[in-house]
């Protein structure tokens, strides 16, 4: 392992995310995670915490055509902020998320859902406080 002499050499400031409907995914997370629209670069589209939101990464939806294949080898994993699991769930579900089968047996204590183009995330349940502007 190689030390590092400074610190913290990087941090994750974008993660992107290939996808049919750019707009759609957008829309979604920004619901999800209280994100908003950053802008557009030609066929992607950039949302994040608003007024900077600090270490947060931004979301980069990038239109692609290609088939995708098999499942991501990433997720998210997201936990509720200013209400309990079963409460967040539903308001998921609401905003266009649906229950996805990994082959869960049901007792974790976390769902596996899925975004409005197949992509699986994880809803845990400890409760975290939200990020400040």
């Amino acid at each position: 392992m190689v030390a590092l002499e400074s610190g913290m050499a990087c941090r994750i400031t974008e993660l992107v995310i290939d996808c049919v409907d750019p707009q759609r995914l957008a829309d979604f997370w920004c619901e999800v995670l209280g994100y908003v629209e950053l802008r557009w670069d030609g066929d992607d589209l950039e949302i994040g915490p608003p007024e900077g939101g600090g270490a947060s990464p931004i979301l980069v939806f990038n239109r692609s055509t290609a088939p995708r294949r098999g499942k991501l080898p990433i997720h998210f994993d997201v936990n509720p902020t200013d209400t309990d699991q079963d409460a967040e769930l539903e308001r998921l579900l609401a905003a266009g998320a649906r229950r996805a089968d990994v082959g869960q047996t049901g007792d974790e204590p976390w769902h596996v859902l899925a975004d409005p183009e197949g992509n699986e995330f994880c809803l845990l349940r400890r409760r975290v406080q939200p990020l400040s502007g």
